[in-house]
C-alpha cells in the first residue's frame, strides 16, 4: 500500500527530531521529493501546514532543490505563504519572483512584488535586478529599462548601487552598447563611480571590444577617477578573451611597472587565458611564478589549470594536478569536478568520469551541470540508453534537469531514427513544459513533425493540446 504524503512528511520530521537526526540539506531534499511526488494541492498545503519547524534556511534549501521545477516551487511558496505560524522572508519572495519571471509569467511576478511591498518586506534593489535580468534574457530590453525607471513608484528609490546593477544586467547579457547609452544619459544623476566604469568596460570586454573598453577607462581617468585592481584585471581578462595575447602580456608587465599589487585573480586570469589559446607551457610558467611571488593559488586557480590541461594538453596531466591539489589541502568544489569530468568524457574515458562523479559525494554533490556533461557526451557518442540512465539518476538525486538537459536529450532522440525514440522525445517535451520551461519553436515543430511522419498523429495532437492548455505554446506551431 502506498504511504500517504502526510505520513511521509511526518516520518521524515520524526527522523530529523529524534535519535537519528538528518542534516538540513537531507531534510530539505526529502521534503522537495515529497512535493514533487504530490499531485493534490490541497493535500500538500494541509501537510505543509501541519509542520511547525519551518524556518527561512530550510525554506530556501527546499527552493534550491525545486529550482528547475518552476510550478512546484511556486506551489510550495503559495502553500507556505498562508501558513498559520511561518511567514516568508524577502529572500523567499525574491526566489518566487525570479522563478515566475523565468517562466515569463510576469503578471504573477508583479503580483508577488506588490504583495511583498504590502508586507513591508521590500522590494529591494535586488528584486528589481532580478526582474530586469529576466526581461533582458527574454529579449524585452525596453521592459527592463522601464523596471529601473519605475523603481521609485514601487517602493524602492533608485541610487548609485541600483544604477550599477542595471548596467551590470545589460553588460552581462552582452548588451554593452545599450548599457553605455544609458550610462551616458544617467551618469550625472547618479554620480557614476569607478564601479560604474568597470562594469561598462567589462561589458565591452565580454564582446571582445577591448578598444571600446580602453576608451571608457580613459574617460574615467579624465573624470578624475583612479583605476582599481579590479579595473586592471578586467582589461587583462578582456585582452586574453579576445585572443590578444601579446597585448595582455604587455598590459601585465605595465601593471608590474606601475607597482600595481598583482593578486591571485590576475595570475588566475593569465593561467586560464594562456591555456585557452594553447599556450600550455606559458600557463604552467605563470602558475609557478605566482608561487614564487608569494601569491598562493586559490581553488579557482587550480580549476583553471585543470581546465587548461584537459582542453589543450592531456587529461592525465589534469588528474595529476588534481591529486597535487588534494595533497596540499585544497578542497575541490563542483567546478573542479565538472571540468575534470568534461575532460575525461572528451577523452572518451567514461568509466573514469563516472568514478569522479561518485567521488563528488565526499566534498560536494553533483550539480545539474555535472549530469548535463555526462548526458551530452553520451548522446554525442550515440549512447542514448546510457544518457537516459544518467537522466533517471539525476531526477532520483533531487538534482532536477534544466532546459539544456531536455534540449540535448530531445535532439539526441532523432539520431537513431527510431519511432520509439520520437515518442520519448514527445514525453520529454511534455515533461519540460510541465516543469515551467518554455520550449523553442524549432523543438516543438521538430517533435510534432517527427511524430506525424512516424504515424503517431494521435500522440502529436495530445501534446499540442497539453501545450496549448499550459499556456506555454510558442507561436506558429504547425502540424
Amino acid at each position: 500500500m502506498t504511504t500517504s504524503l502526510p505520513s511521509k512528511i511526518l516520518k521524515i520530521s520524526n527522523l530529523k527530531s529524534h535519535l537519528n537526526p538528518i542534516s538540513l540539506p537531507e531534510y530539505a531534499a526529502a521534503i522537495a521529493n515529497l512535493i514533487l511526488a504530490s499531485n493534490n494541492r490541497d493535500t500538500l498545503k494541509s501537510t505543509l501546514h501541519s509542520q511547525n519547524e519551518w524556518n527561512p534556511n530550510l525554506v530556501h534549501q527546499v527552493f534550491k532543490h525545486l529550482w528547475n521545477h518552476g510550478p512546484k516551487a511556486l506551489e510550495f511558496f503559495d502553500a507556505l505563504d498562508v501558513h498559520p505560524s511561518y511567514s516568508h522572508t524577502a529572500m523567499a519572495f525574491d526566489y518566487a519572483i525570479d522563478i515566475a519571471s523565468r517562466m515569463q509569467d510576469y503578471k504573477r511576478a508583479w503580483k508577488l512584488l506588490r504583495r511583498m511591498r504590502s508586507r513591508k518586506l521590500g522590494p529591494s534593489p535586488k528584486t528589481f535586478a532580478i526582474l530586469m535580468e529576466r526581461y533582458v534574457s527574454a529579449g524585452k530590453t525596453d521592459k527592463a529599462v522601464k523596471v529601473f525607471l519605475s523603481m521609485h513608484n514601487n517602493g524602492c528609490q533608485q541610487d548609485l548601487s541600483s544604477f550599477n546593477s542595471m548596467l551590470d544586467v545589460f553588460c552581462k547579457s552582452k548588451k554593452a552598447d545599450m548599457a553605455y547609452r544609458l550610462f551616458k544619459i544617467l551618469r550625472g544623476r547618479f554620480r557614476a563611480d569607478v564601479i560604474s566604469y568597470n562594469i561598462i568596460a567589462s561589458g565591452f570586454c565580454l564582446k571582445k571590444q577591448t578598444a571600446k573598453a580602453l576608451d571608457v577607462l580613459r574617460e574615467m581617468a579624465e573624470k578624475g577617477l583612479k583605476p582599481t585592481l579590479t579595473t586592471y584585471n578586467i582589461m587583462l581578462k578582456g585582452f586574453l578573451s579576445a585572443g590578444q595575447i601579446n597585448e595582455a602580456w604587455q598590459f601585465f608587465l605595465q601593471m608590474k611597472k606601475r607597482k600595481v599589487e598583482i593578486d591571485v585573480v590576475s595570475y588566475t586570469t593569465l593561467v586560464h587565458g594562456f591555456g585557452v589559446v594553447g599556450e600550455v607551457q606559458r600557463a604552467r610558467k605563470v602558475f609557478a611564478e605566482m608561487n614564487e611571488a608569494g601569491v598562493a593559488p586559490s581553488i579557482v586557480t587550480y580549476n583553471a589549470m585543470v581546465q587548461v590541461l584537459c582542453k589543450k594538453d592531456c587529461v592525465q596531466n589534469a588528474v595529476v594536478i588534481f591529486g597535487e591539489m588534494l595533497r596540499k589541502g585544497y578542497i575541490p568544489n563542483a567546478t573542479t569536478y565538472n571540468v575534470l569530468i568534461r575532460g575525461l568524457c572528451h577523452a572518451r574515458k567514461f568509466d573514469a568520469a563516472e568514478e569522479f562523479m561518485d567521488k563528488m559525494q565526499v566534498n560536494c554533490k553533483p550539480t545539474f551541470q555535472t549530469f548535463n556533461i555526462m548526458i551530452r557526451y553520451y548522446c554525442d557518442e550515440g549512447e542514448i540508453d546510457k544518457a537516459m540512465e544518467v537522466f533517471k539518476k539525476m531526477s532520483c538525486e533531487t538534482c532536477l534537469p534544466n532546459l539544456d538537459t531536455y534540449n540535448v536529450l530531445i535532439g539526441a532522440m532523432f539520431a537513431r531514427r527510431k519511432p520509439d525514440d520520437l515518442v520519448i522525445a514527445g514525453k520529454l517535451l511534455v515533461e519540460m513544459v510541465g516543469r515551467g520551461f518554455l520550449p523553442r519553436r524549432f523543438t516543438v515543430n521538430r517533435v510534432l513533425n517527427g511524430l506525424m511522419v512516424t504515424c503517431k498523429q494521435k500522440f502529436a495532437q495530445e501534446i499540442l493540446r497539453e501545450l496549448s492548455e499550459s499556456g506555454r505554446l510558442p507561436y506558429h506551431i504547425r502540424l
